[in-house]
């Protein structure tokens, strides 16, 4: 049986909430939203967490597609890769209407 391509969908948005899963990770993804690309010494500003454990935390999020690195000279910028938070708020939408539907059933069902 093959998955449906909601299903599909579904399995493809995994890394991306796992890797939104980490306080952290979610503090830098926020940040790069509201503040641009940054160095690592700008997302380490005001911060207890080392560069290195940001670093990591960064290719964690790289890998989920959520971010990428680009050089500037000797500094290494971060910038958020919008599009895979887009495919993740369709993924969380899908799961709502599902909700949505089920609830609509079970009012049906008990209002009858």
């Amino acid at each position: 049986m093959r998955p449906s391509a909601g299903a599909s969908r579904l399995a493809k948005a995994a890394p991306v909430f796992a890797a939104l899963g980490d306080e952290t990770r979610i503090a830098l993804v926020a940040r790069l939203c509201g503040g641009g690309p940054q160095s690592i010494a700008r997302l380490t500003t005001g911060s207890a967490v080392t560069r290195q454990a940001i670093t990591k935390h960064l290719d964690v999020l790289a890998g989920a597609g959520l971010v990428h690195d680009l050089w500037r000279g000797r500094e290494r910028i971060w910038q958020l890769d919008t599009g895979r938070l887009a495919e993740a708020v369709r993924c969380l939408d899908q799961i709502s209407k599902g909700w949505d539907e089920a609830l609509a059933r079970l009012k049906k069902f008990v209002e009858e």
